[in-house]
């Protein structure tokens, strides 16, 4: 048996085959496939209306492909499976949040339900990281939208994660807050978390990603 087929070898993170997914008799995702392993990050480009969008929320479960299949650990991916949410941290284009819990409190309550130890020190932490002790008694409908963009990267943060899915988590963030930005996305990948983002940012792709995967192109 050759190295690499061992037959006691991990599978891959994530395996996303065949991927194909139309709207209205429309193709907007056509046989995409590739795989992600821990400390790797893979960047979506293309133009708007691509489908870098539709992409990650197949790979999020949050949308069924017409065809095609993507994995975790070796397994069919289901969005209600608790290993599925345990591992992944999404930050798409709907990100929810609770309109009558403060940023901090929605925070603290997902960081407890994700069962970090330390759930206090935890959210302050990342609320200081992005600026946001200040807005942490806040309600989410009172930020403006590039606070409330920070508000979902540090969703993402509290909370324990083998895979960041992130849609253009560069968006409404200063040069500051990009260069903030590149340096966490790399903290993360030296911790073994794995990244798949969608950006138009070059800068931020040339910097944090090892693959370019061109959508719709």
């Amino acid at each position: 048996m050759t190295e690499g087929t061992r037959a006691d070898q991990a599978p891959d993170l994530l395996v996303v085959s065949g991927l194909c997914k139309s709207y209205a008799g429309v193709p907007v995702l056509q046989d995409v496939g590739f795989t992600l392993n821990p400390g790797e990050a893979i960047a979506l480009v293309g133009p708007n209306g691509a489908g870098k969008t539709t992409l990650l929320r197949c790979v999020a479960g949050i949308e069924e492909p017409d065809e095609g299949v993507v994995e975790l650990d070796g397994r069919r991916l289901a969005e209600t499976d608790p290993e599925v949410r345990a591992a992944m941290a999404c930050l798409l284009d709907d990100f929810d949040y609770f309109p009558d819990l403060s940023v901090g409190e929605h925070l603290r309550l997902y960081a407890w339900a994700h069962g970090v130890p330390d759930p206090e020190g935890t959210v302050e932490e990342v609320l200081g990281e992005l600026d946001l002790l200040p807005l942490a008694d806040r309600l989410p409908l009172t930020l403006s939208s590039g606070q409330r963009h920070r508000f979902g990267l540090a969703s993402c943060l509290v909370r324990p994660r083998r895979i960041l899915l992130l849609d253009e988590p560069e968006q409404r963030l200063d040069d500051k807050g990009r260069a903030w930005l590149v340096s966490r996305l790399g903290a993360e990948l030296a911790a073994g978390v794995a990244v798949l983002f969608a950006s138009h940012d070059r800068e931020l792709v040339g910097a944090v990603a090892g693959r370019v995967i061109e959508v719709g192109g």
